[in-house]
């Protein structure tokens, strides 16, 4: 039960992306403030051992972890995941108690648009997947936990984005156009999530070393620029973001909402 020193004690967390980067930091920094996780992530057998090291961690803080591997883009799962989550709320005594919902969804295709073989730029399947999975797909799980009543007065929804939203990279136009996507949604969630008293925010995190990170091309010297720019002359870690989403998840941010926030020790503003 929460308490005026804990107030987030005892509520739920859903955590979209939960077994690696910001969405394991998340988890591990939410279960240190009182509350439960309920994760969803997509593993091999070979990258499992992660996720229960992460779920001892949440369980050693005295919280419940439940997590679920499943793709969390497909809509047939969503409803299977959210079907579990109502049973288990109800078996515990704690229907509509997910305080928070973050979407860290870092799935996509690194493609150009334009090449001098048409066969090497990103094709139409692919396109649509990334913006699928990297944005459209917070609007469908926004959509159901509140169709289903599990969030309430007092939610918080983040979503993860970058300062490829509004900048380019090569190799990334796939990714920067569903951050871009995603701010959109997250600024139509706002006006419509308002009068339920849920609020929504983005998180523009600084460049981060991070598994989705490394599977960019060029990643090494995007971190290298990064650190060289960056105020505080460091990269932003996973941690970094935790807290910050921690302390938004607090019910005294209620009126922060509508935001793209940056987490970044001052990178973006540097150019």
């Amino acid at each position: 039960m929460a308490t005026e020193t804990r107030p987030l004690e005892g509520d739920w967390a859903l955590i979209l992306g939960a077994s690696s980067g910001f969405g394991e930091a998340t988890a591990i920094e939410l279960a240190s403030l009182g509350m439960h996780i309920f994760g969803v992530h997509l593993d091999r057998k070979g990258t499992l051992q992660n996720v229960e090291r992460i779920t001892g961690q949440i369980r050693a803080a005295g919280r419940e972890a439940v997590f679920f591997n499943a793709n969390a883009a497909d809509a047939e799962k969503r409803q299977e995941i959210l079907n579990e989550m109502e049973t288990h709320l109800k078996a515990t005594g704690r229907p509509g108690m997910v305080r928070v919902l973050l979407h860290s969804l870092a799935f996509g295709t690194l493609k150009p648009l334009i090449t001098k073989a048409p066969a090497d730029a990103i094709n139409k399947p692919q396109l649509e997947m990334t913006l699928d999975v990297m944005a459209n797909s917070l609007v469908y799980w926004v959509q159901d936990v509140v169709a289903r009543q599990l969030m309430g007065h007092g939610g918080r929804v983040f979503a993860m984005t970058s300062a490829g939203g509004a900048r380019v990279w090569q190799t990334y136009g796939a990714v920067s156009a569903a951050k871009a996507a995603l701010e959109s949604h997250i600024r139509q969630l706002t006006l419509e999530l308002a009068p339920l008293g849920i609020t929504a925010n983005t998180i523009m995190a600084g460049v981060t070393d991070t598994p989705a990170l490394r599977k960019i091309p060029g990643s090494d010297e995007m971190k290298t620029m990064a650190q060289a720019r960056n105020p505080g002359h460091r990269l932003t870690t996973p941690k970094d973001v935790a807290q910050a989403i921690g302390l938004l998840s607090h019910p005294k941010a209620q009126w922060i909402t509508g935001n793209v926030i940056c987490v970044d020790g001052g990178e973006f503003i540097v150019g």
